[in-house]
């Protein structure tokens, strides 16, 4: 498979000069997706390319790797209501609402998902402890994915 580099660099320029996280696009069976954590280049097989680099200014690849299964059949298990981005702090540079080991209260915000340029508060449904944190910032969620775990 070919990489178009020049594609990959202009993605990663559009990101930072519209402050985006995220930008995906496809063409035919090839998909390219540029996030601050990662470059993934999939085609329409399912295959996946992960280009690392060491140049931290160069997309890295990003974490694809799904939840366990177990996780999602958790009662504690918190899933996104919506498919969007999913941020774990109100704003750059402010600490995160929650991490893992935190105690929250129902009503807490453990997350926000923003879909459709609405952020959206992902609320703790009971109070407990925060055993997992299944996403990291500025990652893209879908419906019914798990992004945290109360206990």
């Amino acid at each position: 498979m070919k990489i178009d580099e020049k594609a990959i660099k202009q993605l990663a320029e559009l990101l930072n000069e519209t402050g985006l996280t995220e930008i995906e696009v496809a063409e035919g069976e090839t998909l390219i997706r540029v996030n601050k954590g990662g470059t993934v280049i999939q085609n329409g097989s399912g295959n996946v390319s992960p280009m690392m680099h060491s140049d931290p200014t160069v997309p890295q690849a990003a974490n694809t790797d799904a939840p366990s299964g177990a996780t999602a059949t958790h009662p504690g298990a918190v899933t996104s209501p919506m498919v969007g981005t999913a941020y774990l702090q109100a704003e750059p540079g402010n600490p995160p609402f929650v991490s893992k080991g935190a105690s929250v209260v129902a009503g807490d915000t453990l997350i926000i998902v923003e879909a459709m340029k609405v952020m959206n508060p992902i609320k703790a449904p009971k109070s407990g402890t925060v055993t997992q944190l299944l996403i990291e910032n500025g990652q893209p969620v879908e419906f019914g994915d798990v992004l945290v775990v109360i206990e």
